[in-house]
C-alpha cells in the first residue's frame, strides 16, 4: 500500500521524521528528491538479502550521478565490509540512501541538525542493531547535486560535532588532523 501526503514541513529532516511515523513496513529506506535505485531490481536484491540474512541494517553502493541520470562516478567512500558504530569515525563510509533499517529499531531524525541528521541517525540506528548485512551491490543513484552538497560546510561543521559527540572530541580532532595532512600530502605529490 502506497501512499502520497503533501503539508507544510520544518525542513528535511521533519518530513523525513513524518515518513518515519506513518511507515508501516518492515524496512525504512528514504530516497531524496532526484535519488533512484540503481536497477529496477534493486528492492528484489534487498529483499534477497533480508531475507537470506534477517539483519536489523542492509546497505550497499552508491553510485554518483547527474541530473540527467549519467553516471559520473562511484562514492569516494566506500562501504566497509564490516559496518559498526566504530567505522563512521572516518566519516558517513555508507550514503543514507542505501542504508536500509528495521522500522523498529529506527529511531526519529534529530531536528537540531539541519544538514547532517542523517549522520546522526545512522549511527544510532547503528547503536541499536544486533545484524548488519552489506549486500554487495550498488543500490543507489545519488543526485550529485543535493541539498548537502549546496552546504557543504555546514554539513561538514554538524557532521564534526556529531563526530565528537559519539568519538569524543580529541580523536575526532586529531583524525581530522590527519585527514588534513594526508590530503595536502596527495595534493603536494599530485595524487589528489
Amino acid at each position: 500500500v502506497s501512499s502520497v501526503t503533501s503539508e507544510p514541513d520544518k525542513g528535511l529532516y521533519d518530513a523525513m521524521n513524518k515518513g518515519l511515523r506513518k511507515a508501516r513496513g518492515g524496512y525504512l529506506v528514504f530516497l531524496n528528491a532526484g535519488d533512484a535505485f540503481h536497477e529496477p531490481d534493486t528492492l528484489q536484491k534487498i529483499a534477497d538479502s533480508i531475507e537470506k540474512n534477517n539483519p536489523d541494517i542492509v546497505y550497499g553502493e552508491t553510485a554518483l550521478v547527474d541530473s540527467e541520470r549519467r553516471f559520473i562516478s562511484m562514492r569516494r567512500l566506500q562501504a566497509p565490509e564490516r559496518l559498526s558504530v566504530k567505522s563512521f569515525r572516518m566519516g558517513m563510509l555508507v550514503c543514507h540512501q542505501a542504508f536500509i533499517v528495521r522500522r523498529e529499531i529506527a529511531p526519529e531524525y534529530d531536528l537540531r541538525y539541519r544538514f547532517s541528521a542523517d549522520f546522526d541517525w545512522c549511527i544510532r540506528c547503528m547503536q541499536m542493531a544486533k545484524t548488519i548485512t552489506h549486500t554487495h551491490e550498488v543500490l543507489i543513484d545519488y543526485l550529485n547535486e543535493g541539498v548537502t552538497t549546496a552546504n557543504r560546510e555546514a554539513s561538514l561543521r554538524e557532521r564534526y560535532e556529531i563526530m565528537c559527540r559519539y568519538y569524543g572530541t580529541l580523536p575526532t580532532f586529531l583524525r581530522h588532523l590527519w585527514f588534513a595532512v594526508r590530503f595536502a600530502f596527495a595534493r603536494f605529490s599530485g595524487r589528489e
